[in-house]
């Protein structure tokens, strides 16, 4: 009998291990809304004794078992974060291939760079983030060091009814082919306003009054509204961010992450 406890044992501690931090991923990612009753920690406390029953082990075998994988997590607490950070990146693939195609199509004239490129970065921005502003030079010397990437902005305007307009004005540019002159000139300007804007669209060289009636359209504001949308599906809330094949990197992170990202990229494509 003991050698086939011993035997069984190294079954047990993966199974407990493994369902325990399932039932830690599960309280994270569990709808908050789920019309269910019970706990996650209870479906895997559940789990765990089905295993621990088949595997024939008894109550004392068990506690033994599960005495010694809670000392060695408690030992070994960075395994939570690590496992946490896998299955976070799991949910986010998830998300990102349920968004599909749209995520890397633009607003037509909404991209930069080489529009062929084999690597597509898409930036979420708002042209009231301070962050969005700092990673402007770093995007242009991604792009000017690497002439087969691609760029796609998408308008999300979440901070301020400025932001909103401005969001409106860029997308005008695009549909003048001047989204790029206008998106530089608005972040090398001062904070949007009413001014600041229709001066970035001067510097652009657009048409005022065709800029400020595409702004007011349906299509505009659709695309805003749709760019909101796909940021919340794919499940962050702030700007810039910037996606690159199946990473998701938040923040001013900086010209050597969005370097190390685009050769990740291209290495799994």
């Amino acid at each position: 009998m003991n050698n086939q406890i011993k035997t069984r044992t190294p079954l047990i501690l993966i199974l407990s291990a493994t369902l325990l931090l399932a039932a830690i991923s599960a309280y994270l990612f569990w709808p908050k809304d789920s019309m269910s009753v019970q706990e996650p920690a209870g479906i895997a406390s559940e789990e765990a004794a089905k295993a621990a029953a088949a595997a024939g082990m008894n109550a004392d075998d068990r506690k033994a078992t599960e005495a010694i994988v809670r000392a060695y997590i408690l030992e070994n607490p960075e395994i939570i974060t690590e496992a946490i950070g896998v299955l976070q990146k799991r949910e986010a693939t998830k998300r990102l291939t349920a968004a599909g195609g749209k995520l890397t199509e633009p607003f037509p004239g909404a991209e930069f760079g080489n529009p062929n490129g084999d690597v597509t970065l898409v930036e979420f921005t708002d042209y009231n983030c301070g962050f969005c502003r700092s990673s402007v030079a770093d995007v242009q010397k991604l792009i000017d060091s690497d002439s087969n990437i691609r760029v796609v902005i998408r308008e999300v305007p979440i901070l301020s009814a400025t932001s909103r307009d401005a969001a409106l004005w860029a997308l005008a540019a695009a549909k003048q082919g001047k989204h790029k002159a206008f998106h530089d000139a608005m972040f090398s300007g001062g904070r949007p306003d009413a001014q600041s804007i229709r001066a970035a669209a001067s510097k652009a060289g657009m048409n005022l009054a065709a800029a400020e009636k595409f702004a007011r359209s349906r299509e505009a504001i659709a695309e805003v509204e749709s760019n909101i949308a796909i940021m919340q599906q794919v499940g962050f809330g702030g700007t810039p961010t910037f996606i690159i094949g199946d990473q998701i990197l938040e923040g001013a992170v900086g010209l050597d992450a969005l370097k190390a990202a685009v050769a990740k990229a291209r290495k799994a494509a």
